[in-house]
């Protein structure tokens, strides 16, 4: 399967967003965090957003000159449930629920690799391992990228911004770390 990303962010780096464990950590790790509640799948959910995130995310892809993209299970509805109560317009989706599974790589892994074409990407996931890593590094459509491995517990945080603009600052103008 061959996934075409949308025109607006055919060339340009891509932030990767996953949601469970990323912007809507296990537990509340402080009172800036809101609790909502949000439906898909035939489901009610309790989520814990952090409305600064949104702001911080759309800074570092302007700053970054990156297009941010959701790699979650949560696919469409993470336009629909999550970025408006944290301030992200509508984003490209990944269909990561779909696809072919690869043993031991995690189920998002193939699809993202079939979808960042080549582009420096970095991901915030809080589920990948080295085995994902090793997949990209091995397949003929991704490039350089830097998975920013995200605590489940405590969430996307500064430290983890700062990881990302840091990253995209090394690169050279071929899209390698210098």
């Amino acid at each position: 399967m061959t996934i075409t990303p949308p025109e607006a962010a055919a060339s340009r780096p891509l932030i990767l967003l996953d949601v469970d464990g990323v912007l809507n950590p296990w537990y509340r790790p402080g009172p800036e965090w809101e609790v909502h509640e949000a439906i898909g799948h035939d489901m009610t959910y309790r989520v814990v957003l952090n409305p600064a995130h949104g702001p911080m995310l759309l800074e570092l892809a302007h700053d970054t000159g990156s297009a941010l993209v959701w790699a979650t299970t949560w696919v469409e509805l993470a336009n629909r449930e999550i970025g408006p109560r944290i301030g992200l317009p509508e984003l490209p989706v990944i269909p990561v629920n779909v696809g072919r599974e690869v043993p031991g790589v995690g189920h998002k892994t193939p699809q993202v690799a079939e979808y960042v074409a080549g582009r420096p990407f970095v991901w915030f996931d809080d589920d990948l391992t080295r085995s994902d890593t090793k997949f990209l590094k091995g397949h003929d459509g991704v490039g350089s990228f830097r998975i920013i491995q995200v605590g489940p517990r405590q969430g996307l945080n500064d430290r983890h911004l700062r990881q990302a603009a840091a990253w995209f600052a090394s690169l050279s103008e071929n899209g390698t770390p210098s």
